[in-house]
């Protein structure tokens, strides 16, 4: 799974969650793994759709076997459904009833049993005491109703109602008619009965009654197409190796189906019908990435076939459903959109949802106490993948932005344990700590242990655990038998505590041929940090192994000369803040000679805080513009300061350069935005010349520069550019309308709110209110707050009500202010806006309160 934007968007808005609150008493049970009476052998599933009343009307042939004790109950998880028919099917004796003929079904007896339904669960009166080993079946016949249940998301996923109608009318002209569902955490048992726990497996077939005009996919091979005298068609898929009942999907749509393949293997894509010509540029890694992880692992991809597929409004980022991947419509991109992907979000979500394939689907956590064991391994893919194909630097710089994402989130929110038994709701625990810290934590360990046991251990792990759930154990006692190593320690200190160390950082080269290295350990705790420690004296790197187990601790080595610079943590690989007690000339040093993109970030950061008023850190700065890295480069170029005539003189041959012929696309944008803060009508050629530039960020941004000579211009440029307004394009645009104030633009803005769907609504609606703050007509402004207000109810969460909260109340008080300055009509008007805006945020806490 992949949570994406409202957890970046919305970490410093919550300052406290109620997983933090120490008296909240649900932080007091302990949440075990679940219990295993029964266990899940195989379900068939045959399921028809109810557009009209968002309902699924489903049969579902269940097979168990008690898990070791004798049994003669069974409890099923089915959330809000009306159960018709709970029945045993005869004539089976032991032997599981795994992928039965239409013909079987049809002839098989069946005895009611009897069962209780409170709405969550069917609880059942079996026929007799089953033993362990000793097969049975039960039917049941149900409608699930999604859209009648009271659930609730979490931050990474913001809802959970299992299966979802999109436009089932047809009424919104611009949205396809489709069909999706989403399992994790427990939400397949709001669409076919089953025991909804990680630690259950079970083969599957489900066969989807649809319109022939439609396409279907789920899990598993697509086994026969069935045409119905009605007009409809019966699709079924098999799988015939078990997975969890979370992983369950299905989608139906209008979708193209883009064919590669793996090995002989189906790989598809599943896109809208006008976004199939980009199908490969967007996935088309795919196959490449299954051949990099399986050599990896030494394990090669062990489902049927896999398929990807991008649906309209998703409640997540995507999810690693057994071979058959669901992504939010934010992937769905054109070629000039995919240039403007400078974090590469779309092979971040690609790769981490694929690895999920071996860690997660193959092995599965046992309980959400233990989701590191899904979630971390796919975040840390993340970095495995951009080593292997974008380079180091382009790793490291996404492991940087993962670590700090953890950090932030940690000061707003708290920290947790890694692995942890106590906390408030399942969802609570899909933050930073189980993906990005675990992420960080498995490059610690992969680091200290090396490549050849670290992935040595995962083989060996994987292979022990194949479709069987794990812990985190499972892993320490696998690199553990690789290593020969005690890893106790690492897991105690990362994996079942919390918090990271803080380090203050001295050097004493006062006795001749000795350096000095004192760290100290700030706060109660002390932490166990294997690390490297690289010296440069005398034209030589020297590297030392060193292991900090003290509060303070002071590590010394011979040196012939004093030494221009020791890196301390030289891999980069802590997670750990720190202050570095050393003088701008080991940063310069530190720039050119240290190789890792963290190493030539600190000399950057530190050169730019010096490099209006130092030579040496200005050259530093003005080398790091032509870094070897594109994401330097542009930190660099970000961080000028040109208000300086000595940095102005150095930079503007540079940034002029750099804006016209950088390959890329953000670095481009970066000077061009620079040169924009000049407001010099020298520029004006350039900027025009960019407005032809395919990439979507370099002609928005040079429209906003473009705006700061000429406002009218660029506002007549800008309507001509509206036609074809995708990603950063529509920013640029959207401030050229700002700065323009004519209320005539709100239709853009409209749109533009009405066109995204997803979590990118959320970027619409900024713009939109941003641009409503300054507009004066009130029916305008209703209408348009009226609009945000459905989108805020379209999320039903809480990361997304505080931030419009946060939105609207500077917008109420702009509102407010510009009355008390105003007379007349106006001043009235203004004053029902602020009431307006008032009123949308205290529905929105009201909406909070009921939660």
């Amino acid at each position: 799974m992949t949570g994406l934007a409202v957890i970046g968007l919305c970490t410093r808005v919550l300052a406290q969650t109620v997983d933090n609150q120490k008296d909240d008493p649900a932080l007091k049970i302990y949440r075990a793994s679940p219990t295993k009476i029964n266990n899940l052998v195989h379900t068939k599933l045959d399921v028809r759709f109810d557009y009209a009343k968002r309902y699924l009307n489903g049969k579902a042939w269940i097979t168990l076997q008690p898990n070791f004790y004798p049994t003669d109950s069974l409890t099923l998880d089915a959330k809000g459904m009306d159960i018709k028919k709970v029945s045993l099917i005869q004539g089976t004796g032991s032997t599981t009833l795994r992928f039965p003929s239409e013909a079987m079904l049809r002839t098989a007896k069946q005895a009611p049993l009897q069962y209780d339904y409170n709405g969550e669960e069917i609880r059942v009166k079996l026929n007799k005491t089953y033993k362990s080993g000793e097969s049975y079946t039960v039917f049941v016949e149900y409608t699930a109703k999604p859209d009648e249940l009271k659930v609730k998301g979490s931050e990474a996923i913001t809802d959970a109602k299992g299966l979802y109608f999109i436009n089932p009318d047809g009424s919104d002209p611009k949205k396809p008619i489709q069909i999706w569902t989403q399992g994790e955490t427990e939400a397949s048992s709001a669409w076919f009965p089953t025991i909804d726990k990680t630690n259950q497996k079970t083969t599957s077939e489900i066969s989807m009654t649809v319109d022939k005009k439609y396409v279907t996919l789920s899990n598993g091979k697509l086994v026969s197409q069935k045409p119905n005298a009605d007009g409809t068609r019966t699709d079924t898929w098999r799988m015939e190796l078990p997975h969890a009942p979370y992983l369950f999907m299905m989608a139906v749509g209008d979708f193209a189906i883009v064919k590669d393949q793996w090995r002989g293997k189906e790989v598809n894509y599943y896109v809208e019908k006008e976004y199939a010509p980009h199908a490969k540029a967007i996935f088309g890694n795919t196959p490449e990435m299954m051949t990099f992880f399986s050599k990896l692992l030494g394990y090669d991809y062990p489902w049927v076939k896999y398929s990807q597929i991008v649906v309209r409004d998703y409640v997540s980022g995507a999810m690693e459903n057994t071979t058959a991947t669901i992504h939010g419509d934010f992937l769905q991109k054109t070629d000039r959109e995919l240039l403007d992907d400078d974090d590469r979000l779309g092979e971040s979500v690609i790769a981490h949802e694929l690895f999920h394939h071996w860690f997660g689907d193959l092995a599965t956590c046992e309980s959400w106490s233990n989701l590191t064991m899904n979630e971390s391994f796919a975040d840390y893919s993340e970095y495995l993948w951009f080593e292997h194909k974008f380079g180091k630097d382009a790793a490291d710089e996404h492991g940087y932005t993962a670590m700090n994402n953890y950090m932030e989130s940690a000061e707003y929110q708290g920290d947790r344990h890694l692995v942890r038994f106590h906390y408030h709701d399942k969802e609570n625990m899909f933050d930073a700590v189980s993906y990005q810290k675990g992420g960080r934590i498995l490059h610690m360990l992969r680091n200290y242990l090396g490549d050849e046991a670290f992935f040595k251990g995962l083989n060996l792990y994987l292979k022990q655990n194949a479709f069987k759930a794990t812990e985190s154990h499972h892993l320490r006692l696998a690199l553990e038998e690789v290593t020969g190593q005690d890893l106790n320690w690492f897991f105690n200190q990362w994996y079942f505590n919390q918090g990271y160390p803080t380090l203050e950082i001295n050097y004493d080269y006062s006795q001749a041929g000795l350096a000095k290295v004192i760290i100290t350990q700030k706060g109660d705790r002390v932490f166990d940090l294997p690390f490297a420690i690289d010296v440069y004296a005398g034209g030589k790197k020297e590297r030392h192994q060193v292991r900090l187990t003290e509060k303070a601790d002071t590590f010394s080595f011979a040196v012939s000369a004093k030494p221009d610079f020791i890196n301390v943590d030289a891999d980069k690989v802590l997670i750990l803040k720190k202050t570095d007690r050393r003088d701008l000339n080991s940063y310069v040093f530190q720039y050119k000679n240290a190789p890792n993109y963290l190493d030539r970030r600190e000399a950057i950061e530190a050169a730019m805080k010096q490099h209006t008023t130092n030579a040496a850190a200005r050259a530093t700065v003005m080398a790091a513009t032509k870094d070897k890295y594109e994401g330097l480069r542009a930190l660099a170029i970000s961080g000028l300061k040109l208000d300086n005539n000595d940095v102005k003189t150095a930079a503007l041959p540079i940034l002029t350069d750099l804006a016209k012929n950088d390959p890329v696309a953000w670095v481009r944008a970066a000077a061009i935005k620079q040169l924009g803060k000049l407001k010099d009508a020298q520029y004006t050629s350039l900027f025009e010349a960019a407005l032809k530039d395919r990439s979507y960020l370099v002609e928005g941004t040079a429209l906003s520069a473009l705006a700061e000579l000429d406002t009218k211009k660029a506002y007549q440029l800008a309507k001509t550019m509206e036609k074809d307004a995708r990603g950063m394009l529509s920013s640029g645009i959207a401030n050229v309308y700002a700065k323009n104030g004519n209320e005539s633009d709100v239709p853009f803005f409209a749109a533009r709110l009405e066109e995204t769907s997803g979590q990118e609504k959320i970027g619409a609606a900024i713009l939109y209110l941003n641009f409503l703050s300054s507009v004066d007509n009130t029916a305008l402004v209703t209408k348009g707050i009226d609009e945000v207000m459905d989108v805020v109810t379209g999320f039903n969460n809480p990361w997304v009500n505080n931030y419009m909260v946060n939105l609207l109340t500077p917008m109420a008080k702009k509102k407010q202010e510009k009355a008390a300055q105003s007379s007349g009509e106006l001043r009235n008007e203004l004053n029902k806006q602020a009431d307006y805006t008032l009123q949308a945020i205290k529905k929105i806490k009201e909406s909070k309160a009921e939660e």
